[in-house]
């Protein structure tokens, strides 16, 4: 579809343009995994030290290509939900390249992970915050946990990843997974505005209950280190604990920017 014809489809219903105009920003950006620089960096930092050093190092990234594997192949099943049921043709329209976005990503964490020796422990608590929104009653629930709670987030846990990853091709795919799931992050908000224009009370008011049961599995989510991980886990929990209120702090923030009262949200205690 052109330029032209996504005017087209705009007209007369201009709450729709701010969704459309990520339609047209994330065509701009697609890219492909095979351009990754994959013959000219290593796919991961390279470990210092003895042996055992270097192999606890390979493994805590493997650890760390897991939970992101993980992530993107779940968020291929969300974002093909959302583009069967999403009830406006703009939506579906946006759908469509969130679903390319995220079998793309998914692709690359795979090569990257063979590259890197292979996957290690699953995230138990990634599965079940992504069945929850998978198994919510309305597009309003699955499009706030999935775009403007979810994506939002991790986009500083890529950046963090970047830096730590320089010169490598984990740095370059988390650079363009940022841009990516900031475009995601921003048609989630734009729509969620549309679909809450006409919302029921009663329909927030199931987006804030919905947080409610959220929250809890998502602190043991951002708390939770695979074994690879254990050795370094303890050292960094007071800065993971501070990054986690952080995120919390912005998913109030969000749902407050769409109007919703979230006077009755239950902040954990990590």
């Amino acid at each position: 579809m052109t330029t032209e014809h996504v005017a087209e489809a705009a007209a007369g219903r201009e709450s729709y343009a701010g969704l459309l105009r990520f339609y047209e920003l994330a065509k701009r950006q697609e890219w492909q995994v095979r351009d990754l620089p994959w013959s000219e960096l290593p796919p991961i930092p390279a470990g210092k030290g003895s042996p055992k050093r270097q192999a606890q190092r390979k493994d805590m990234w493997r650890s760390v290509l897991t939970q992101q594997l993980q992530a993107d192949m779940l968020a291929c099943d969300m974002s093909s939900q959302l583009l069967n049921i999403a009830p406006d043709p703009e939506a579906r329209l946006y759908y469509s390249t969130m679903v390319q976005d995220e079998s793309r990503h998914t692709e690359a964490w795979l090569k990257l992970i063979a590259e890197a020796g292979g996957t290690a422990e699953r995230d138990p608590y990634l599965d079940e915050l992504a069945h929850m929104t998978l198994e919510a009653d309305t597009v309003e629930e699955k499009v706030f946990q999935m775009q403007v709670f979810y994506e939002r987030l991790i986009i500083s846990r890529f950046r963090l990843i970047a830096r730590a990853s320089r010169g490598t091709v984990l740095e370059d795919l988390c650079d363009r997974l940022t841009t990516d799931d900031g475009i995601h992050h921003g048609a989630g908000m734009a729509y969620e505005r549309v679909l809450l224009q006409g919302a029921s009370e009663k329909t927030k008011r199931k987006l804030v209950d919905a947080a409610n049961r959220l929250l809890p599995i998502f602190v043991k989510h951002a708390l939770w280190r695979p074994k690879e991980r254990s050795v370094i886990a303890e050292a960094m929990r007071r800065r993971d604990v501070e990054r986690l209120h952080e995120d919390l702090a912005i998913g109030v923030r969000l749902a407050e920017s769409l109007g919703l009262d979230v006077s009755d949200v239950e902040l954990p205690n990590p």
